[in-house]
């Protein structure tokens, strides 16, 4: 039996992360916190809104208020932390929102978590000190508990042309948002390590698949291939990220979550490196098939735009130590993916 606070459930990885675990593990209590921002809709979780062993709280990962009493009517022992803002044009027009979010909320919960499993009552109890990276001789009740953060592959900055991330690369944010993320890693680390509380990060790469907010690149892409709108495409298109579907993103943290070392670091990506305008002339070919085009149709749609500012060239990551030690593989090919992401949107916009 575990009580697992998921932050950020209704959001588009989240989402995913919340009916996961609520359908796989019956003998788990989900709570699911979410805000309810743009990105964040409460319909994405449908399936699962009448289960037993599921509770929606709408509230802010700010609100040391809302946390503490979350933690203490739910008895939270497991937190997987998704609540962000993530999109990088929007931290660079508006970068405290992001600052708030992301790393004042990650700092409000790892103290909600710290008051509660130290049995202080409060939020800045003093917890126990000296925590082991396996887990073992933690004191102060932190004793099967774990903090999970989910972050980016972006913290690290850009590569060239060759080489990927590992889980011993540098530190090196480009970005408003990259930074925040990065900000909030080295906290949840500093509380590993100052106070002993239970935690594991995982940074993955780019995720896609159903239920993304059309502000991000695919979704966006998908809708104005559909409606016959410009498809902009920042500088020349050369930029490079690596994809993973957002299913097979779920079972990498289930596997972070349940066999991921205390202390730890885990690198997730899907192995697949294309360049912005690769991945714009593959959704263009699925969605003009989807909808019944010829072939090309929508080619004349692309439009180059002015690069945005700060664009990291390529992010890559190399996943051999979740693979090594934790047996996970990505499993959907990204045609296959991509496909099924197309067939879910368009059916959608018709």
């Amino acid at each position: 039996m575990k009580n697992i606070l998921i932050t950020g459930g209704a959001g588009f990885i989240g989402s995913h992360v919340v009916r996961h675990f609520v359908e796989k593990y019956p003998d788990y209590q989900i709570v699911c916190l979410d805000k309810l921002t743009y990105a964040g809709v409460q319909a994405n979780l449908t399936s699962v809104a009448g289960s037993d062993n599921y509770t929606f709280i709408e509230g802010d990962v700010c609100d040391t208020a809302l946390l503490g009493r979350i933690f203490a009517t739910h008895d939270i022992d497991s937190v997987i932390h998704l609540a962000a803002e993530s999109h990088v044009d929007r931290s660079i027009g508006g970068p405290t929102i992001f600052a708030q979010t992301n790393v004042m909320g990650t700092l409000a919960l790892l103290e909600a978590a710290r008051a509660h499993w130290s049995g202080s009552g409060g939020v800045g109890g003093t917890g126990a000190v000296g925590g082991t990276a396996n887990g073992s001789g933690i004191g102060g009740g932190f004793e099967g508990k774990k903090f999970y953060q989910i972050s980016t592959d972006e913290v690290y900055g850009a590569l060239g042309a060759t080489g990927f991330f590992t889980e011993e690369s540098r530190y090196d944010p480009h970005s408003p948002y990259s930074a925040s993320k990065a900000a909030a890693d080295h906290f949840v680390r500093a509380y590993h390590d100052t106070y002993g509380i239970p935690t594991v990060i995982s940074n993955c790469s780019n995720n896609y698949g159903p239920h993304q907010y059309p502000e991000k690149l695919i979704p966006l892409m998908i809708a104005g291939i559909v409606a016959g709108k410009s498809l902009p495409v920042y500088g020349d298109g050369s930029n490079v990220r690596d994809w993973i579907w957002v299913g097979d993103h779920v079972e990498a943290i289930d596997a972070v979550f349940h066999r991921g070392v205390v202390g730890e670091t885990y690198l997730a990506g899907g192995g697949n490196e294309l360049t912005n305008i690769e991945l714009v002339r593959m959704l263009v070919r699925l969605t003009d098939a989807a909808l019944g085009r010829e072939a090309g149709f929508s080619d004349r749609l692309v439009t180059f735009v002015a690069d945005r500012a700060g664009h990291d060239f390529r992010y890559a990551v190399d996943i051999s130590k979740i693979s090594r030690e934790l047996g996970w593989r990505p499993r959907v090919g990204f045609e296959e993916g991509l496909r099924r992401t197309v067939e879910w949107y368009t059916a959608r916009h018709r």
